[in-house]
């Protein structure tokens, strides 16, 4: 039997928190921009051929507004602007890379509102292409049944010009009430990669609405990619799928198979895939926004495990490390505690992916929707996981904002701050860890927005590259918003 931590309440005792301020090299940066907002993760991707990966990232202002500074690429080395792409409204995605033009630099292909959907030059940051462009001003993606897209994986070519294909979920009408039931219902989509142009669209089974970024496999190794999509939201009831690719490219859903239900609330953030019952075939672990955590056999599709978190939602997605001294992964997330619209505090848990037993729980900072990311930030043989805090100040006149990076040790039994606080809130934006310039030292990158006094959509940005001294001792398991790999899916050979 594990032995249970329970660490409550640190935030309030964030003055007494040990930091771990570590050596940061010369090769830390902050990049402020101004007037802008971001709710984007950051990914990188090498794009000027230096060898240090460079840093890729969604913004925007407030919804339905035109920004010039929409898609940002920074050089991974001093942080100053490679290129900036603009857009018609928020790009909240987070980027997928591949070379669409041939010219052997990762182009870019990022998501947001609506319908954007682009891919991005990586050598110029030109356009390559967009999904939806308006025939005239008054020209809305609602009049063409178009909504938000979601985070976009590739998949083998689909139409014989040796360039991959995309499939992304879109769905999500911003102008529905809160509690209007009558919503359009969700599409998963497959789009050439060489030209944006439609190639299938199938409608969800359930005919509800989606928020969820598609996560896909070959998951019982038939040579068919398996695809797994969520619907409802934060007050509509929604269900878990199963489909293939074949079956979208048929635009046939009916015999999708029915994961997970919840009545009340839907499937929002994207599951992960790992294989916890050590069968050869990657599970299926995913957060409902009701408060449960679940997993299911990737063989049978039966459920191995439920954890359930009573009076919490949960909007953000699952990070996947060995967080205990047995060989099967283990999952660490966070929930928020309230109903939607009213989420305040954040409640976090480690379950062991054996049996579901939570084996850690803590209550820190306010809730936002990034994910943890892991690492073994001590060297010690077993995963830690950083996770992005905000925090407030309060006095009799003001209110500050705060944002700090904090540790979870699971194996040593502590947790500590990493860095400095600063001064903002980071909202949704999953940190990136890994080895950008490839010296074996563990590089974080972050965002914040605003100031300690004004947190918009219109305060500006703060992307960090820390440089720690921190070793890199075993490759990176997951060190980015849905992975090292960008695509959900828990692989034993990970990337440095």
């Amino acid at each position: 039997m594990q032995k249970r931590i329970e660490v409550a309440g640190i935030i309030a005792l964030v003055c007494c928190l040990t930091a771990f301020m570590g050596k940061f090299n010369g090769t830390s940066w902050t990049q402020a921009i101004g007037h802008i907002g971001t709710y984007s993760s950051p990914r990188v991707a090498d794009l000027n051929g230096d060898g240090t990966k460079d840093i890729i990232m969604g913004m925007g202002q407030l919804e339905f507004n035109h920004c010039d500074t929409a898609v940002i690429a920074l050089d991974g080395k001093d942080g100053h602007v490679l290129w900036h792409a603009s857009s018609r409204d928020q790009m909240f995605g987070s980027a997928s890379f591949a070379d669409l033009n041939g010219d052997g630099v990762a182009d870019i292909v990022i998501n947001g509102r609506s319908a954007e959907l682009k891919a991005i030059s990586g050598a110029d940051g030109n356009i390559l292409w967009e999904y939806f462009t308006p025939k005239n001003p008054k020209d809305s993606a609602r009049f063409h049944d178009l909504y938000n897209f979601y985070n976009a994986q590739f998949i083998p070519d689909q139409n014989q010009d040796q360039i991959p294909e995309i499939i992304v979920s879109n769905g999500g009408d911003v102008l529905a009430a809160p509690h209007d039931t009558d919503r359009p219902p969700g599409s998963i989509m497959v789009i050439s990669g060489r030209d944006g142009k439609l190639i299938a669209r199938a409608t969800t089974p359930d005919r509800k609405e989606t928020y969820m970024s598609i996560v896909l496999n070959d998951l019982d190794r038939d040579g068919t990619l398996d695809v797994i999509f969520g619907t409802g939201g934060e007050s509509i009831g929604g269900h878990l799928y199963r489909t293939t690719l074949d079956d979208i490219l048929r635009e046939d859903l009916s015999q999708s198979i029915l994961l997970a239900s919840s009545e009340s609330k839907g499937f929002i953030a994207p599951p992960v895939l790992a294989d916890i019952n050590h069968d050869g075939t990657l599970d299926i672990i995913a957060n409902a926004v009701d408060g449960r955590m679940l997993a299911i056999d990737g063989s049978t599709n039966r459920e191995i495990w439920t954890v359930t978190i009573p009076d919490t939602e949960a909007y953000s997605s699952l990070a996947v490390g060995h967080f205990n001294e047995d060989n099967t992964p283990d999952f660490f997330g966070s929930f928020a505690t309230g109903v939607w619209p009213d989420l305040s505090w954040s409640y976090q848990l480690m379950v062991n992916g054996k049996n579901g037993e939570i084996l850690f729980r803590d209550s820190v900072g306010y809730y936002q929707t990034t994910t943890p990311v892991v690492a073994d930030f001590n060297a010690d043989g077993i995963d830690d996981a950083l996770l992005p805090v905000n925090y407030q100040v309060v006095n009799l006149i003001w209110t500050y904002h705060h944002h700090l990076l904090m540790v979870f040790d699971f194996h040593n039994h502590s947790t500590y701050q990493i860095g400095a606080s600063v001064p903002g809130l980071n909202v949704s934006s999953t940190p990136w860890i890994g080895d950008l310039d490839d010296d074996q030292l563990l590089d974080i990158v972050y965002a914040t927005m605003g100031d300690s006094t004004n947190v918009s959509l219109t305060s500006g940005i703060h992307i960090r590259r820390l440089s720690t001294q921190i070793p890199i001792t075993q490759p990176v398991r997951w060190g980015a918003y849905m992975g090292s790999h960008y695509d959900g899916v828990f692989a034993e050979e990970t990337v440095k």
